[in-house]
């Protein structure tokens, strides 16, 4: 098909109807979406996983469980019971990526138990080196809270297989009380400091119930002093070590598997980004837009538990198509404006061209997948009402003509509302529905005259709920609750925005000296005129007095000689 496609662009290019390039587009490839979301992959990795564990539970000599009858059926009871509790909790976003990086860092987690165990046999050391911090760290930051609980859970279930039967209850309690301290601390991971962080509490959790479970034992002389130190080293240091190892992989983790940290949101919130200059320097009217778009939309995620830092990022990005012809859009146009020397179905198709623009342009710096996202969907299928309703009333004034006998009926265009929509998708995520209803709210609120809290109010609520019953919505998960939420905090950040300035008070009696002043300086110029008047007279005067003696004086030399 690329092929064909290929001869097809190559024929237009003769023509003179095409440049011959194909526009770049970001979409998935079938295999690999197919079996990204594929049940009976899924299906294939559980059964991967109880296997393993299975392995793990025969080798390992230590365990309680001996008898391959007994260590089977537990192992498929316990599997079978995480699997049901994952695919509740995760009913709305079955990826297979998601299911590997979850089961997957289980496994190692598993895996390191059991090296552990092998290097300190018969030792309470062992309960002391283990990796608690390891599964729950990342699930935890790069899945999302409720992972973390259930891998801090699966591993101190499935833990409690490998570990010898009489350090059951030290295993359990260790691993459930540092994992819940690591989920706790992870919760919003927006520095890769916080991960240190949690590595420290963790391992002091872990010394604390060691010392508390006698497996450290704080000497009476000398002698001990070095084990103490060892084993408190031992307890801070692998949990600390987990963190530095895991902070250091999660870039490669979240290429791998296709999900994005806050950590890497933040570093792609930095606006000296190539396309965040050109913007501000090519379409600076769209740049200020994007800036007031990315705060109504971080304030209204931020409301409902949506992801704040990719509402704000991507915010930025939205609009990067208006980069192409950025005159063509009213926040970047000065006193000349293009549309009105093409027509209206032109326009819209200049308009509309500004999503695929961004998709192209996107591509191109190999942006986020889910920036990509958010500019395929920030309109949706929406109409492009102004040039739409403009084409109408130049085809009824057509018409008219046409009952005039000025013009001919085939010489009037027919207007088509699929010429006038966006090709969509509509969004598809509750980031991506939020920053559609930030962009058409924020757009809107530049023709309010004298805004007001309630005109304010009225305007969200109604372009809210238009796009609720266009059907824009229907993808993106947001309840009514949350749609209620999202229009008070539109609200709230518009009249903080949008708020007016009360007019100063002159000051009479600067304005009473002013006049004051003026009438002296008019009456001083008037007294100037006269001085300069009576001066010249005197002039003349003096000059003709000059004169008289200058003749006398001549007269007098004349008699004298």
């Amino acid at each position: 098909m690329g092929f064909i496609d290929a001869i097809k662009r190559w024929k237009l290019a003769q023509q003179g109807m095409s440049s011959g390039r194909k526009r770049r587009t970001h979409e998935q490839g079938i295999l690999s979406g197919s079996m990204d979301r594929s049940f009976g992959v899924r299906v294939l990795l559980y059964m991967l996983f109880a296997f393993f564990c299975m392995l793990l539970v025969i080798q390992n000599s230590a365990s309680y469980v001996t008898e391959f009858g007994t260590v089977a059926f537990l192992q498929i009871s316990v599997c079978f019971a995480m699997v049901c509790v994952f695919e509740v909790q995760h009913t709305k976003n079955p990826r297979n990526m998601k299911v590997i990086l979850m089961f997957g860092s289980i496994s190692l987690h598993l895996l390191l138990v059991h090296l552990v165990g092998l290097v300190f046999v018969g030792s309470s050391c062992a309960l002391i080196a283990l990796p608690y911090a390891l599964a729950p760290m990342i699930t935890s930051v790069l899945i999302d809270r409720q992972g973390g609980i259930f891998s801090t859970i699966a591993v101190t279930i499935c833990g409690l297989l490998v570990v010898p039967g009489h350090y059951l209850i030290h295993y359990s309690v260790m691993s459930l009380f540092c994992g819940m301290m690591v989920v706790y601390l992870t919760k919003s991971v927006r520095r890769r400091g916080s991960l240190l962080r949690a590595g420290v509490y963790a391992g002091v959790v872990i010394l604390v119930l060691s010392v508390m479970y006698g497996m450290i034992l704080v000497p009476v002389g000398g002698d001990g002093l070095r084990d103490l130190v060892q084993l408190c080293g031992c307890a801070l240091g692998v949990s600390m070590l987990i963190a530095m190892i895991v902070s250091g992989l999660l870039p490669v983790l979240e290429g791998l598997f296709g999900v994005t940290t806050d950590i890497s949101w933040l570093e792609l919130s930095d606006l000296n980004h190539r396309l965040m200059k050109r913007l501000q320097l090519e379409a600076p009217g769209t740049f200020h837009h994007s800036l007031v778009v990315a705060s109504l939309a971080e304030a209204a995620a931020e409301s409902i538990g949506a992801n704040a830092p990719m509402c704000r990022v991507c915010s930025y990005f939205h609009d990067i198509g208006k980069l192409k012809k950025p005159l063509y859009f009213i926040e970047n146009q000065g006193d000349e404006n293009p549309h009105d020397s093409i027509t209206p179905t032109m326009s819209a198709l200049v308009i509309i061209a500004h999503v695929k623009d961004g998709v192209d342009l996107a591509v191109k710096h190999k942006l986020n997948p889910l920036i990509i996202d958010v500019i395929k969907e920030h309109h949706g299928n929406s109409l492009v009402y102004y040039f739409y309703h403009k084409a109408n009333e130049l085809k009824k004034e057509g018409e008219g003509q046409v009952e005039k006998g000025l013009e001919k009926p085939e010489d009037i265009t027919p207007v088509s509302e699929k010429n006038f929509r966006y090709p969509g998708p509509i969004p598809s995520s509750k980031e991506s529905g939020i920053i559609s209803l930030a962009d058409a709210v924020e757009s809107a609120s530049r023709s309010l005259r004298k805004p007001s809290p309630s005109k304010i109010r009225g305007l969200v609520d109604d372009l809210v709920m238009k796009r609720v019953s266009e059907g824009q919505l229907d993808n993106c998960s947001l309840t009514f609750m949350e749609l209620k939420k999202v229009r008070e905090s539109f609200s709230t950040t518009l009249r903080s925005m949008l708020h007016s300035r009360i007019d100063y008070p002159k000051d009479k009696e600067k304005d009473a000296e002013g006049e004051k002043g003026a009438v002296v300086d008019e009456v001083g110029s008037d007294n100037k005129d006269v001085d300069k008047e009576r001066s010249k007279q005197d002039k003349k005067v003096m000059r003709r007095d000059n004169v008289a003696r200058g003749v006398k004086r001549v007269g007098a030399v004349s008699w004298g000689a």
